[in-house]
């Protein structure tokens, strides 16, 4: 999940589609309107046998403020690499308070850096 999340970041679709299973990879993928990604959060992982999941949310930048894209993700395991099969994804508006940390992913309290 990592790696997919970090080619959406440097837009590398290739390596997206390559990760993509083949029964469900579609023939084309454009990210030239993919938002800008700050962060990613994995909120919960399972195994069970050749099938995975992972639920995570991935934070972006909006033109005023932050979204986020949160998504349970199911993945196949075929002869040893894990492929992404589908999601079910929800986006939302994120609103940190002034001293969480900040979503860019600094280290710093919102307040002190991108409030």
């Amino acid at each position: 999940m990592r790696s997919r999340y970090a080619a959406f970041v440097l837009h590398l679709p290739e390596y997206l589609r390559a990760t993509w299973h083949q029964s469900a990879r579609p023939d084309t993928l454009d990210l030239k309107d993919s938002p800008d990604w700050t962060g990613l959060q994995i909120l919960d992982t399972s195994e069970s046998g050749n099938r995975g999941t992972v639920h995570f949310r991935a934070l972006y930048r909006l033109a005023k403020g932050w979204g986020f894209l949160e998504e349970n993700s199911d993945f196949v395991q075929e002869q040893g690499r894990w492929y992404y099969l589908r999601g079910d994804t929800s986006e939302g508006q994120l609103k940190p308070g002034r001293n969480d940390p900040c979503p860019c992913g600094s280290g710093r309290k919102y307040k002190a850096c991108c409030l």
